[in-house]
């Protein structure tokens, strides 16, 4: 009984919070929940980083509304994460929310759903969190996008007996499946599946198991934070000198720690949506204004987060400034531009992106460690979405 009493409570909270937007005095809030400390913390750091750029570059000011970016850590913690959700929706009364962790978001999703409150999905890259509500989009990226790509490149390649090591939680999972059922789908071999812990892992026993199952391939997800131990204890256990390829999404080179992995990584191939490399005046420009900025590369995370702005304020543009939550999310859904990433669009059916994936490979450009960019797949859907 208790417990009915409190959701009612709750419920007629996020209905005052709807009724009051902040809108309708001229200013749009948008709250963005990020892991900003923890183990995470680079990723939501350069995703508030590429947010904030966007706002510099293009003014504070948008379809005659005043933007108001609110930032909150959620340490890393799904819990605290559902925690700071609630209070930006029910005591600060923002518009709309910047969405990080997918921890944070599954739980939040009937919330959000409740309270009609567009949420640009700037971090998770997990496929299921944009299904949980209407009201969800994504400007980040989806691991099965690039780990389906990933595993036909692959066996194109006759790399036909591999081994996956992936961090045991939703996107490691979500990637580790994907890549297998492609592969084996196209006769390829997956010899072990090794999963790691998500927080502190020593690699060095798990990377002894992949050098011991002699693989043609190893398909690595961790998140990019981990990257440089990664390779430092790759090099250590000899598996650059054991003829194994090493593949995987773009977490395992990610343009801000690969100048500090070494050259273990060199010709390491990953296929991801966005390259620091990329050849286009649009990106030469994003990774310059970020290097001046922020005295770092530009990284997948801080386009994410640039984009997701960029998909805020033309949505607003579309509804003349208004913030109401199913105009506005009606005006993000089915939206196209050309980003620093390349072409892209946010699905008119389901919210989730759609982006080209490039076969990358780390080589060296002007004496520095640079994903470069050989192959495209245009206009790449996230394969279990478009299954259905």
């Amino acid at each position: 009984m208790r417990r009915k009493c409190f959701l009612g409570a709750a419920v007629v909270a996020i209905s005052i919070a709807t009724g009051a937007s902040a809108s309708g005095q001229g200013t749009v809030k948008v709250g963005m929940v990020m892991p900003l400390t923890g183990p995470l913390a680079a990723a939501g750091q350069q995703v508030i980083a590429g947010a904030r750029l966007y706002i510099k570059q293009h003014g504070d000011r948008v379809a005659g509304k005043q933007i108001e970016l609110i930032v909150r850590d959620d340490a890393s913690s799904g819990e605290t994460g559902k925690r700071l959700i609630q209070e930006l929706v029910v005591n600060d009364k923002v518009d709309v929310i910047g969405g990080g962790l997918t921890a944070d978001l599954i739980p939040s999703a009937p919330l959000l759903t409740e309270a009609q409150k567009p949420t640009v999905i700037m971090l998770s890259s997990t496929t299921a969190v944009v299904e949980k509500s209407p009201f969800f989009v994504r400007t980040s990226c989806t691991l099965a996008q690039s780990s389906a790509i990933m595993a036909d490149w692959a066996m194109k390649k006759r790399l036909s007996k591999a081994v996956t090591l992936v961090t045991e939680f939703a996107p490691g999972l979500e990637a580790e499946e994907t890549f297998t059922d492609n592969y084996k789908a196209a006769g390829g071999q997956v010899v072990e599946a090794i999963r790691v812990p998500l927080r502190g892992p020593d690699f060095a026993p798990f990377l002894q198991r992949v050098k011991d199952a002699s693989p043609q391939a190893l398909f690595v997800f961790i998140p990019s934070t981990q990257a440089a131990v990664f390779a430092r204890q790759f090099v250590e256990r000899g598996l650059d000198k054991a003829g194994i390829t090493l593949i995987g999404p773009g977490d395992l080179s990610d343009d801000e720690a690969l100048q500090n992995m070494g050259d273990a990584m060199l010709s390491t191939v990953t296929a991801h949506f966005y390259s620091a490399s990329h050849a286009s005046a649009l990106n030469k420009a994003f990774t310059e204004a970020y290097q001046q900025e922020t005295k770092a590369r530009a990284n997948f995370m801080a386009v994410s987060g640039y984009d997701g702005m960029h998909l805020i304020y033309e949505a607003l543009k579309k509804t003349g400034g208004s913030a109401d939550g199913k105009t506005l999310v009606a005006a993000m859904k089915g939206m196209s531009w050309e980003s620093p990433r390349g072409p892209m669009s946010i699905d008119r059916d389901s919210g989730d992106v759609v982006h080209n994936i490039y076969i990358r490979k780390v080589e060296k450009a002007d004496g520095e460690l640079r994903n470069i960019e050989f192959e495209t797949f245009g206009n790449v859907r996230d394969p279990r979405v478009a299954a259905k």
